[in-house]
């Protein structure tokens, strides 16, 4: 069964708290169950993690080297940031979809220019919370 790592990066565990405008009224616990239940389905196993710290979150993508098939990624605030994400994420030589709930290019200037689109195999903005389960089906099909 392939393994899918779900990674969410800073501020989204306040989700369906923090601009419920923008993000929704979903909380990340709700998305996590959703993923777990897709995956299922989907004969995949997923690992749903969240971490306000860059270097956590570059943890978890080093270990998905060993473990995973693909990473589905919200990198939040690091998406514009973080150099030393997207070099771990250039390392995972499996399938990267970088995932956004909102959709960036319609928001202010900051948010168009992610460093991560460099490595993502796909990217998906602006579904809100089912952009996680839209990103399940696509890694389903390309780890079968």
């Amino acid at each position: 069964m392939p393994t899918i790592y779900v990674l969410n990066g800073p501020n989204l565990n306040l989700l369906g708290e923090r601009e419920p405008d923008i993000y929704g009224s979903i909380t990340l616990d709700q998305i996590r169950d959703w993923c777990e239940a897709d995956a299922a389905e989907l004969g995949l196993e997923v690992v749903f993690r969240q971490s306000n710290f860059e270097g956590e979150i570059i943890e978890w993508i080093h270990e998905a080297r060993r473990q995973a098939a693909g990473i589905v990624i919200n990198p939040a605030g690091f998406t514009f940031t973080s150099i030393a994400i997207l070099d771990a994420l250039k390392t995972f030589n499996g399938p990267k979809i970088e995932l956004h709930i909102s959709n960036v290019h319609q928001r202010e200037e900051i948010y168009h220019k992610s460093l991560v689109s460099r490595t993502a195999t796909a990217v998906m903005a602006g579904f809100g919370a089912l952009g996680y389960r839209l990103a399940l089906r696509a890694m389903k099909d390309w780890t079968a």
